[in-house]
């Protein structure tokens, strides 16, 4: 009895550090054998990209092996846009340029926090960041939080960090990245 209670305890302990690895995110757990896709449909604060990846066609993209490092805003970063962008960008006519918006918050490598930070540390506090929508941003520190620079000017910051799937890793930031004009 008391092995089989050492057993279950050890158990309980080792499902919770397993949960406990992945940050929850729009109060969603988020799970490492789900694709990005799969984990971002559960998130309450991501509503409006999942909308926008399935307007633009990426669903089967973003379920596909990767890697891929995607800057996830949420729908607050989305609703400081101006009035009607979101709601212009998901009409069919203007699905190259939401294409275009969405693809350049996806790097086709998995880049965790750490490895960002050390990119940015070595190339003295601004890192360049390639987009396989084939934007360039720049990766820099605030203090201990990762922020990227879009083509505009605009700086998102990295509110939750190191969201692991199967196919890669999330980031959530606050802000949308938009290439430059």
């Amino acid at each position: 009895m008391k092995t089989m209670m050492m057993a279950t305890a050890a158990f309980a302990v080792s499902a919770f550090a397993a949960f406990a690895e992945n940050p929850m995110v729009g109060g969603a757990a988020m799970y490492e054998d789900k694709n990005i896709v799969e984990n971002a449909v559960n998130s309450a604060d991501h509503t409006t990209l999942v909308a926008a990846v399935q307007a633009a066609g990426l669903v089967e993209t973003l379920q596909g092996a990767g890697p891929f490092t995607v800057f996830a805003p949420t729908n607050a970063a989305f609703e400081k846009l101006p009035a009607g962008t979101v709601e212009g960008l998901l009409k069919p006519e203007n699905k190259d340029q939401l294409t275009k918006i969405l693809t350049c918050h996806v790097v086709g490598a998995e880049a965790m926090s750490e490895a960002i930070v050390k990119m940015i540390a070595d190339d003295g506090g601004m890192h360049p960041v390639k987009t396989v929508g084939g934007c360039e941003f720049t990766a820099m520190m605030d203090g201990d939080k990762v922020q990227i620079k879009d083509g505009q000017g605009n700086i998102a910051t990295v509110t939750i960090a190191d969201v692991k799937q199967s196919n890669g890793v999330i980031h959530v930031i606050d802000t949308v990245l938009l290439p430059a004009s």
